[in-house]
């Protein structure tokens, strides 16, 4: 299996797109991240649902969870509000890696150490030539998983 078969098309977002999509896209889809790409369409930044969901958790929250159980219902349900105004661009992390990225002809075993390398749920496919870079799609881990084990059987 390479690369290239295994690449599915995936909902991508840009860095001025709003947070709040975003988040929605997220949960209509059921993804584990979403893919952030620049202006040109290359890809720039993976945007965990996690990352998304720290962001809507109150600072004195993280800091102390047992301040969670003190949070009634009605404060707890109005949580996506911290995500009004923002851009996917300030929910990334500050030290947000490259994208882990994968040529074409790149074997499942080599799209999954640049998954295992830096804890990604997903991969991009990406074809390089004289005009540029274009995005060919996306390798999910669960997809991956999917076609390790049907070869398996």
């Amino acid at each position: 299996m390479r690369a290239r078969d295994l690449a599915v098309e995936y909902e991508t977002v840009g860095l001025d797109s709003d947070a709040m999509d975003a988040a929605r896209l997220m949960a209509e889809h059921r993804l584990p991240a979403l893919l952030v790409v620049d202006e040109r369409g290359a890809p720039k930044a993976i945007l965990p649902a996690s990352q998304m969901v720290k962001i809507m958790v109150p600072v004195y929250v993280v800091e102390d969870p047992t301040l969670a159980a003190v949070v009634d219902e009605h404060h707890a349900d109005r949580l996506c509000q911290a995500l009004k105004g923002r851009k996917v661009r300030d929910c990334l992390s500050k030290t947000v890696p490259a994208p882990p990225v994968a040529a074409p002809d790149d074997t499942a075993l080599e799209v999954a150490a640049h998954m295992a390398r830096v804890r990604s749920p997903l991969v991009a496919v990406v074809e390089k030539d004289a005009a540029g870079s274009r995005l060919l799609g996306v390798i999910t881990a669960s997809h991956l998983l999917e076609r390790l084990l049907a070869a398996t059987d």
